[in-house]
């Protein structure tokens, strides 16, 4: 979990309708992020499951993305955050949560573009923007977009909405969000910059991107 995307699910807490219950995709707090991937006080009050393939803190059902054992129009909200990319076929993954969101339900997700690779436990896949587009096609409504260089982003975001918005219901989410890419800008960097990067924990990437935009 990075500082940027718990940001970007703030916003989405505040800003979107999102019906209950809530499930977590990708939710095992790894080593080194106890308690700070912890995304249940965000949702305060509100129904929430955290799934992943293992048991773990963080963990209250192990369900597998490619088929997941719930029945249709089960869950209100599905959040995949940074997650896409240790999956290995993201488009049964973005399929089935279509399968089990109710018709009123939103498909929350994030992932990166430009950033190192890291096993938990595989790490398949770099995306676009359009690459969300695509994989959200079956939505009726769905905004796409990223933080970082327009040409090369290293963050990608992601909402798909079961059902149509009004214009009116997500025009404070997307001022919100604009804010947030601004926060979250990076410029091409040198290469020096981008060996620290490969070297550095991801958390720390994100302290250093909030302290210095």
């Amino acid at each position: 979990m990075r500082e940027s995307i718990k940001q970007f699910v703030q916003i989405v807490a505040d800003t979107l309708p999102v019906p209950e219950p809530i499930y977590e995709f990708g939710s095992l707090q790894v080593p080194g992020q106890e308690g700070f991937a912890d995304l249940r006080p965000l949702f305060t009050g509100k129904e929430y499951v955290g799934c992943d393939m293992q048991e773990g803190l963080g963990v209250d059902r192990i369900l597998n993305l490619h088929e997941i054992e719930l029945p249709q129009e089960t869950a209100g909200t599905v959040l995949m955050l940074d997650t896409l990319e240790h999956v290995e076929f993201v488009r049964k993954a973005t399929e089935e949560a279509y399968r089990i969101l109710k018709p009123d339900g939103i498909l929350v997700i994030s992932s990166i573009m430009n950033f190192p690779i890291h096993d938990y436990p595989y790490d398949y896949w770099r995306f676009t923007p359009e690459a969300f587009k695509s994989l959200l096609k079956n939505f009726d409504t769905c905004f796409v977009d990223y933080a970082g260089e327009k040409l090369f982003p290293h963050t990608v975001v992601g909402v798909g909405f079961k059902g149509e918005r009004l214009k009116h219901q997500i025009d404070d989410f997307m001022m919100k969000i604009e804010d947030w890419k601004k926060q979250w800008y990076e410029p091409v960097e040198s290469t020096w910059e981008t060996l620290v990067k490969w070297i550095t924990p991801p958390i720390l990437i994100d302290i250093y991107r909030k302290i210095r935009y």
